[in-house]
């Protein structure tokens, strides 16, 4: 009995995500001082006006590697230059957070339970669907991050589990983006600086959307059919969320909508309606994003009868439970300051494409799609990594008979979908979700192994049909 005790005792227990994030931290600081500096020269695109790479224009250069004191500075500066992604999840979680003070969300969630019965299952694949379909046309991404904490209350509430809820967003969002049929910030920049006609090849995105978003919203369902009927299979039995407010799915039924709730709830799905618009016809992006959810969440205020003082208490508590996930985009952004400081950036993109060279089609394709996998690590922004390797790889695979599409296509499937699984992309998510990173992985990493085996399908098929 004493030895099982201390066997228990001795058992390894995963580190807090600021602790992974910060080791990820240190580990890139050492590397900037084992990594040679370098960089490619860069011009300006006369079409896109963006800065691009010079295929061939990489040297080394001499500069100083930053120091320990550098470290602490990255994720300061981090924070600073993450501003306005952290005021974007104040604001949207705060116009949440006023329709949950008000009853809103609740007496919501229970008419929605009324009417779908036993068919709520289904909540997840048409949500999911939902989701693709906009972040695969129209390039929707951070404007979900406010429906986080509505779908974990939602599904902990129908007796699934906060990781369902949250996934359902995540995964229906990311995956849709990554298939990026004619989402503008990824397969767009990317063909553009390649030299590609704008959106062409589309069949194929199509083809890749259905495959991936099926494969997600199969796998999601069947953890969740797994939860719902022995809740010990969740991975996050026994763990205690902070900030996760778990409601009866008989108390919800019971609640009746008033008047207050019902012209809150027609806010919320018309703030949602313009946001669409906006972004779509107006151009609209993070900061006038963030100004409609703060403008929204006084209105709410003022339509649940709450005095000025009564709407300022309202945010400041919202801003308690978000403090946490908006902390993270600090860790997340300061592992790329490190690198820039270091220059390894262009050094590392140089090696992985050198390796490449002299390779048959077949695995100068798979090699394209291993190295923006790589990359997608250190580089979070889809058109930044656009820019960087596009104007090496699209040279790159003419040279070995391959066409520009699929160069384009590697780095589509690469950097689209390893954003669910890499921590500088995931963890901002789990953050507002409230799922620990070591409990993503335990669920995702089975998933991520899938697509992977399906990029590496996709791959081989587009060099066997000469996709183009």
């Amino acid at each position: 009995m004493e030895e099982k005790k201390t066997r228990k005792k001795r058992q390894f227990k995963m580190p807090h995500n600021y602790v992974i994030l910060i080791t990820i931290m240190v580990l890139m600081l050492i590397l900037t001082h084992i990594i040679p500096a370098g960089e490619y020269q860069r011009v300006e695109d006369p079409v896109s006006g963006k800065m691009v790479v010079v295929p061939g224009s990489y040297e080394r250069i001499d500069v100083d590697a930053p120091g320990f004191f550098d470290l602490f500075m990255a994720l300061e500066q981090g924070y600073v230059e993450a501003a306005n992604i952290m005021f974007l999840i104040i604001f949207a979680y705060g116009f949440v957070y006023m329709l949950t003070k008000n009853g809103t969300m609740d007496a919501a969630l229970g008419t929605m339970v009324k009417k779908v019965g036993s068919r709520v299952q289904f909540l997840v694949p048409i949500t999911m669907l939902i989701l693709g379909l906009l972040s695969s046309t129209m390039g929707i991404y951070e404007e979900v991050y406010g429906l986080f904490p509505i779908f974990v209350g939602i599904f902990m509430a129908l007796g699934y589990d906060a990781l369902v809820g949250g996934a359902t967003i995540f995964l229906g969002v990311s995956v849709g983006y990554a298939a990026g049929t004619t989402n503008p910030y990824n397969v767009a920049v990317a063909q553009d600086v390649a030299g590609v006609d704008m959106f062409s090849g589309m069949w194929m995105r199509w083809v890749i959307f259905i495959v991936f978003e099926t494969v997600a919203i199969l796998y999601l369902m069947r953890y969740a059919r797994r939860v719902k009927a022995d809740p010990t299979k969740s991975v996050l039995y026994g763990l205690d969320l902070d900030g996760v407010e778990r409601k009866s799915l008989e108390d919800l039924q019971d609640t009746k909508m008033n008047t207050r709730q019902k012209l809150s709830l027609l806010l919320f799905f018309g703030v949602i309606a313009f946001l669409l618009y906006a972004v779509l016809e107006l151009g609209w992006y993070v900061d006038e994003i963030s100004a409609l959810f703060l403008m929204a969440m006084v209105a709410a205020g003022i339509i649940s009868g709450y005095s000025a003082t009564e709407i300022c208490k309202t945010f400041i508590e919202s801003t308690k439970s978000m403090v946490g996930s908006m902390l993270v985009v600090g860790f997340t952004r300061g592992i790329t300051i490190l690198m820039k400081q270091g220059c390894i950036t262009d050094t590392i993109v140089h090696g992985l494409v050198s390796v490449m060279q002299g390779a048959s089609t077949y695995m100068a394709a798979y090699g394209m799609l291993i190295v923006q996998n790589i990359v997608k690590f250190f580089i979070n922004g889809s058109s930044s990594q656009a820019t960087i390797t596009m104007p090496i790889m699209a040279p790159a695979a003419e040279l070995v008979g391959l066409s520009k599409q699929i160069a384009v296509m590697a780095y589509q499937l690469g950097n689209g979908f390893s954003d669910f699984f890499w921590p500088t992309g995931c963890a901002l998510c789990c953050g507002l979700m409230g799922v620990p990173l070591n409990k993503w992985y335990k669920f995702a990493a089975p998933l991520f192994v899938i697509f992977l085996v399906l990029e590496f399908l996709f791959m081989t098929f587009a060099v066997m049909v000469g996709y183009a």
